[in-house]
């Protein structure tokens, strides 16, 4: 990735917050994307305008996820708090002044989210929030509407795989067992979000800049 954004989201970005008050935008793509590092690469150009929270957060307990039987699919679109999600981003978009409101983060060295883990103070005029679900229908169909704009990332298949099998590697998984996580669930993931991608305003492509 190169550090310039593209100018088309340097132009969605800049509009939005030179409108005044409060905007969200999405950052939405399949796993191993790069949305979080696109996300990274807008606060730094737009310091002190922007936080990131990332749809991660809302990951359900691994331990809650063991009681429903679907640990094994940790990741996939019913593996996460949903409304509690659309709640936050209601908050978010609606501030009131003088209050910061707290999102929880997710933890990749414990698998854990973390709640309270991000401050959004009410003065901060645009929020990027990052993940791969944002245009799902069903339960997931309310994030749309929380949006003002959203980008969908799009990278090459091969370099997606190759991040994401460095990605699962980092935090400890084999060779082996990361290429079986992403046969088996990031790329049905992929699949699945894909099919939303037309509910974006535009595409991005991370690895042109």
């Amino acid at each position: 990735m190169t550090d310039a954004l593209p100018t088309v989201l340097h132009n969605a970005i800049g509009a939005l917050i030179a409108r005044g008050g409060r905007a969200l935008f999405g950052i939405v793509g399949p796993p191993g994307a790069g949305k979080s590092t696109l996300a990274e690469r807008i606060a730094a150009q737009f310091a002190d305008q922007t936080v990131v929270v990332p749809m991660d957060g809302f990951h359900l307990a691994n331990a809650e996820l063991d009681r429903l039987g679907r640990r094994d699919r940790k990741g996939a679109a019913d593996t996460f708090d949903v409304a509690g999600f659309v709640a936050l981003l209601d908050r978010l978009r609606h501030p009131l002044a003088g209050e910061t409101v707290y999102a929880p983060r997710f933890e990749r060295t414990i698998e854990e989210a973390i709640a309270g883990a991000i401050p959004v103070p009410a003065d901060t005029p645009l929020v990027l929030v990052e993940g791969n679900y944002l245009l799902l229908d069903g339960p997931w169909s309310p994030v749309r509407d929380l949006l003002d704009r959203c980008c969908y990332v799009r990278t090459p298949p091969a370099q997606r795989r190759d991040w994401l099998l460095a990605r699962h590697m980092a935090f400890g998984r084999s060779r082996a067992a990361a290429l079986a996580w992403i046969d088996h669930t990031d790329e049905p993931n992929a699949v699945r979000i894909e099919r939303s991608a037309a509910r974006a305003d535009f595409p991005v492509d991370v690895t042109s800049g």
